[in-house]
Parts: structure tokens; C-alpha cells; sequence
């Protein structure tokens, strides 16, 4: 397997800096993404056990609206919208925290993949109306929690800076 890529102007290495045919190099990728890669699996193995705990109490009838996985993409759309504002606004964070509550945690919570197979299953002559409603609702509740959440977890942190402020100044 090659470790390039075409680009436009023709062939150039993705990382320059690392040959991974040099056994002391392929050690430092290990170093520098091992830690990250780490946060992700442990984050995504408990964001699934989250979710598989939720959906095992909350199970959905066969050909009905699956309301437990809605809720847990809902949810965790609101969350990611939270977490990008708290890492990237408010503090920075250490490099593992993102990847391990967002790509990890809460990407292991939600699950898009079980979504799209929810629609194949819905996809019948007398349930074909929730599918679609379950289609539109998701993706637009989705969309609109990240939205609220963002503007929410900002509009709280400016009032906690307005009132720290006025705690200095006083």
C-alpha cells in the first residue's frame, strides 16, 4: 500500500515527515496518534454501551416508530453541539478531550448507521408513512437540537463572563 496521493499537480507524500518503511518512524505515528486513537476506542466503547443500555430499555415493536433511537441521536446532536462550543469557545482543551467526547463518547452514542436501517426496515407498503415521518423528524429535530445547542451553551457562557466580570469589578 502506497503512502501517497495524487494530487493536481501530480504525486506528493500524505505525511512528509513520516516514512513508514523506517521502523523508528513508524514508532513516532504510534507516539503521536496512540494516545488519541486510545481516547477514541475508550470513548466509543462507552458511548455504545450508553446507547445499547438505552435501546435494551427502551425497545422498539418491530414496524413502529423507533422513539429510542431517535432520542439518543437528538440527544447526542444537542450534546455535540454543546461540546464544540465548550472546547473551542470557552476553554481549550487538552488534544484527547475532543476526540474522546466527541468522536468517541458521542460518536458511540449516536448511531445514524441503526437510523438508515430503521428507514430500510420502515420501507413497507403499511408503514412507509412513519419511515418518512421518522426520516424528515430525525434529520430536522437533529439538526435543530445542534443549532440550540449551540447558541444556548453560548448564551450561558456569556452571562456567566458578564457576571464574572461584574464580580471583579466590584
Amino acid at each position: 500500500m502506497s503512502s501517497e496521493t495524487s494530487t493536481p499537480g501530480g504525486v506528493e507524500p500524505i505525511d512528509p515527515d513520516i516514512d513508514l518503511h523506517v521502523p523508528g518512524q513508524q514508532r513516532e505515528l504510534l507516539r503521536s496518534q496512540g494516545a488519541i486513537l486510545s481516547a477514541i476506542s475508550i470513548g466509543g466503547a462507552i458511548g455504545a454501551l450508553g446507547r445499547y443500555g438505552l435501546a435494551q430499555a427502551w425497545p422498539t415493536p418491530p414496524h413502529t416508530f423507533p422513539w429510542a433511537t431517535f432520542v439518543i441521536n437528538v440527544a447526542g446532536c444537542f450534546l455535540i453541539g454543546v461540546l464544540v462550543v465548550l472546547v473551542t469557545e470557552v476553554r481549550v482543551a487538552h488534544p484527547v478531550v475532543r476526540p474522546f467526547l466527541g468522536v468517541g463518547i458521542l460518536g458511540g452514542f449516536t448511531t445514524f448507521s441503526t437510523y438508515a436501517n430503521d428507514i430500510r426496515g420502515l420501507l413497507r407498503p403499511d408503514t412507509v408513512g412513519t419511515a418518512f415521518g421518522y426520516l424528515a423528524l430525525t434529520l430536522v429535530c437533529a439538526l435543530l437540537a445542534t443549532l440550540v445547542a449551540l447558541r444556548l451553551t453560548r448564551a450561558v457562557y456569556e452571562v456567566a463572563r458578564q457576571r464574572s466580570r461584574q464580580e471583579v469589578a466590584a
